[in-house]
């Protein structure tokens, strides 16, 4: 019986922690257009900001071995990327679930951490109209109804100051993706010698087949946590900042996944908005329909008085011939270009001050800072 106790908890866990599908929406046929006018282009001042997204499938032995080294060796290369001036301004983890990720932080030198949620936060707030046909406990023996096991697994590293903390775990889940606290967080970032400040959501949703339950129990679930993800996102951004997207949507090869929403969607997927011949963006794959050939996406907003555009993709910890990857996921690297008018970013401040709410005293989310 203990046998079988740990394997089923194995099996739980991978399948919460698992990398998943993709899906599709419409091609953008031309750069977006910045809500706000900028004057003259000699007024225009810019900065850069590159941001990494990467599942470092750091689960708990028995289900994954070899995962503490594998974190540190993250966390190393990390390190040696920041020794030769190229290392990602921000960096959003997933299952990130171990101990050893503090060890990771720890040698990659970031000097701000944030987390959350943790295991024990749980979803405030109605639930939607769409849910009420959801059943929250189906699939017993696929790890619904067990309880939360673990926390979201979801850090932000940032070499840019953390000035601000927002999470919530999703409502809805299905199968043993239940067995973590799966959801969304925000940090909010000081851009010192720049436009103020910028929002950055990370998350990690419902995977599919890995779930083990019926593709139509995982789809409903990621459609609520997508309806979840945009509800947050309202609640707790205005387009007067700049907002960033990144993290795990478990959407790969998954149409009805990924297309869930789409018009409703207050941000442009980096990868279809570089599909675009006119959209500048360098490194972007030459291949059809690039959004749905991989779990992780990042997306940006383009409103307000600072423009917002993707400028360069690369990969990070992909298959170089020489040695074995240290995930099952590669990492999505983007870079942005960020421009404004310094007179009309004066202007739009004078519509008053934001009121900031740290939530740093949240249980289930904890701020490190290291100098």
């Amino acid at each position: 019986m203990a046998y079988l106790a740990s394997a089923t908890l194995a099996a739980a866990l991978t399948a919460a922690s698992a990398a998943i599908p993709n899906e599709t929406p419409s091609i953008l046929t031309a750069p977006v257009t910045p809500a706000a006018e900028l004057t003259a282009k000699a007024d225009l001042q810019s900065t850069e900001i590159s941001v990494l997204t990467y599942n470092v499938k750091g689960l708990p032995w028995p289900i994954a071995k070899g995962r503490a080294e594998a974190l540190r060796e993250i966390g190393e290369e990390l390190a040696q990327l920041r020794r030769d001036g190229r290392q990602p301004d921000v960096v959003l983890i997933q299952e990130g679930f171990r101990d050893e990720i503090e060890d990771l932080v720890s040698a990659s030198g970031y000097a701000h951490w944030a987390r959350g949620p943790g295991r024990s936060e749980r979803a405030a707030g109605p639930a939607p109209e769409e849910a009420k046909l959801f059943r929250p406990i189906r699939y017993l023996r696929s790890g619904e109804g067990w309880g939360k096991l673990t926390g979201a697994g979801l850090h932000v590293l940032s070499d840019l100051p953390i000035l601000e903390v927002r999470a919530a775990p999703y409502r809805y889940c299905a199968g043993f993706d239940c067995l973590a606290n799966k959801g969304v967080m925000m940090v909010r970032l000081s851009l010192p010698g720049g436009p103020g400040e910028i929002d950055i959501v990370n998350t990690h949703m419902n995977s599919r087949k890995a779930a083990k339950v019926p593709t139509e129990r995982s789809l409903q679930a990621h459609r609520l946590q997508t309806d979840e993800l945009l509800g947050f996102i309202k609640a707790n951004w205005t387009a007067e900042r700049p907002l960033l997207v990144g993290g795990d949507f478990n959407v790969k090869n998954a149409p009805d996944r990924y297309g869930w929403r789409a018009s409703a969607r207050p941000y442009q997927v980096v990868s279809e908005f570089c599909s675009s011949p006119s959209a500048g963006c360098v490194g972007q794959a030459a291949v059809a329909e690039p959004w749905l050939k991989s779990q992780d996406l990042q997306a940006f907003v383009s409103k307000g008085p600072v423009d917002v555009r993707p400028v360069r993709i690369d990969t990070l910890f992909g298959f170089d011939g020489l040695k074995a990857r240290l995930s099952d996921h590669d990492g999505y690297l983007v870079r942005y270009r960020l421009s404004w008018s310094p007179t009309v970013l004066a202007a739009a401040k004078t519509v008053g001050p934001v009121v900031v709410r740290p939530q740093f005293k949240n249980p289930g989310l904890r701020v490190s800072v290291k100098y």
